[in-house]
């Protein structure tokens, strides 16, 4: 009896695999432009994590545009951007909020 108890937990252990939970994913992307509407290159880009407080960065291109891939859903986050010493008004991401894309024009108060 104990060798086929042996045998049955050797199987479990070997056909058992973690059992990791994917989270939902969101895109984040926009333009970083300044009042009058033009691309602004070189923006830095900062999306914060609500709970961990961690940020992730991105430079824009000469077109203003920043992303944001794999964004976990089940997560509030501030977005805002700095160019030079200005920046935007931070944006809030709610975990509520039900799109999977999300594109969010951010504007620096210059001329």
């Amino acid at each position: 009896m104990s060798t086929t108890i042996f045998r049955l937990f050797t199987l479990v252990l070997l056909l058992w695999t973690p059992c990791t939970s994917e989270y939902d994913r969101r895109l984040v992307t926009g333009v970083v432009t300044d009042k009058k509407g033009n691309a602004l290159a070189d923006a830095v880009v900062q999306l914060e994590n609500q709970i961990t407080l961690s940020v992730q960065s991105y430079i824009t291109g000469d077109d203003g545009r920043y992303r944001f891939s794999r964004v976990n859903a089940d997560i509030d986050y501030t977005l805002r951007a700095r160019y030079r010493s200005h920046w935007s008004k931070p944006h809030f991401i709610s975990r509520f909020d039900s799109l999977k894309n999300r594109d969010i024009g951010l504007v620096i108060p210059i001329d």
